[in-house]
């Protein structure tokens, strides 16, 4: 298996592909977490996400043979799990709510608690806001804020084109920055 972490992406697909089970186990290491904070983020459900990151491997596993390298692997699986989100989210009619507490943001121990518990305070209220956009503009903003993904591969797991990637980005920004709480804006 220690092999199989020098590997890239398109590597490691290749040897599952050919049947090696190890190889898709690495994949899988690789990008569980990154699906599963997406997923929890679109959904605002830890076990729909659990659920749905789980599904993601399953259908990425069965749809092997339909991968193929000019698509990088990482844009192929963002697009299942949101396709499987979207799916889900529209089954259920999910009338989202924000949750009066969220898990406690990790405070950094330093020398001075009140600039920690500003910044805990800031990502609580940040997050909040986030939950009240719309599904579709929460999407576009964690792919690119929190997955780091470029405009081209938000484009290939939107099936858009990249120009409509960045109008959506800062439509998507723009709404966010009008859910923010004021009491955001004093914090900065």
């Amino acid at each position: 298996m220690r092999i199989l972490k020098l590997l890239n992406d398109d590597e490691c697909v290749t040897r599952a592909q050919q049947g090696e089970g190890k190889a898709f186990s690495e994949l899988v290491s690789r990008y569980q977490n990154r699906i599963y904070r997406f997923l929890v983020r679109l959904t605002r459900s830890e076990d729909d996400a659990l659920e749905l990151t789980q599904e993601t491997f399953l259908r990425a596993y069965q749809g092997l043979e339909r991968w193929r390298p000019d698509a990088r692997f990482s844009t192929w699986l963002f697009q299942i799990a949101r396709n499987l989100a979207f799916d889900l989210l529209r089954r259920n009619k999910r009338i989202e709510f924000i949750p009066l507490e969220d898990d406690d943001a990790a405070i950094a121990t330093g020398p001075e608690p009140d600039a920690a518990f500003e910044t805990a305070q800031r990502f609580r209220l940040l997050e909040a806001a986030l939950a009240r956009l719309p599904v579709e503009h929460r999407e576009i903003l964690l792919l690119r804020e929190i997955e780091e993904m470029s405009y081209e591969e938000i484009s290939a797991v939107l099936a858009i084109n990249p120009g409509t990637v960045k109008s959506r980005i800062a439509r998507a920004r723009a709404a966010l920055l009008d859910r923010a709480p004021r009491r955001l804006e004093e914090l900065s």
